[in-house]
């Protein structure tokens, strides 16, 4: 009964929490790697320019002359050149 309950969390282990830890590391360095100048999408939905990098923050232009903080921990991804912004794309 033990050895079953231990492959079974084996299983669970390697096929659900390490990749979503991979992910979220992925994620993280992404964060740390921001600059000024690049596109990106929140997690609700808000897309816009980065002006400006803080330490726990970014200065977000959402239209000119437009400017919101926003947290570091809520940025989905970054928007590469000409791609939409559909929520539905993330993967």
């Amino acid at each position: 009964m033990l050895v079953t309950m231990v492959l079974v969390f084996g299983i669970f282990y390697f096929m659900m929490i390490r990749p979503q830890q991979r992910k979220e590391k992925d994620r993280q360095k992404l964060i740390a790697e921001m600059r000024a100048g690049q596109r990106v999408l929140f997690a609700a939905g808000l897309v816009g320019t980065i002006a400006e990098c803080r330490p726990h923050t970014f200065l977000i232009e959402i239209a000119n002359g437009v400017r919101v903080e926003v947290a570091r921990g809520a940025v989905s991804r970054v928007l590469k050149d000409g791609e939409a912004a559909a929520m539905d794309q993330q993967g």
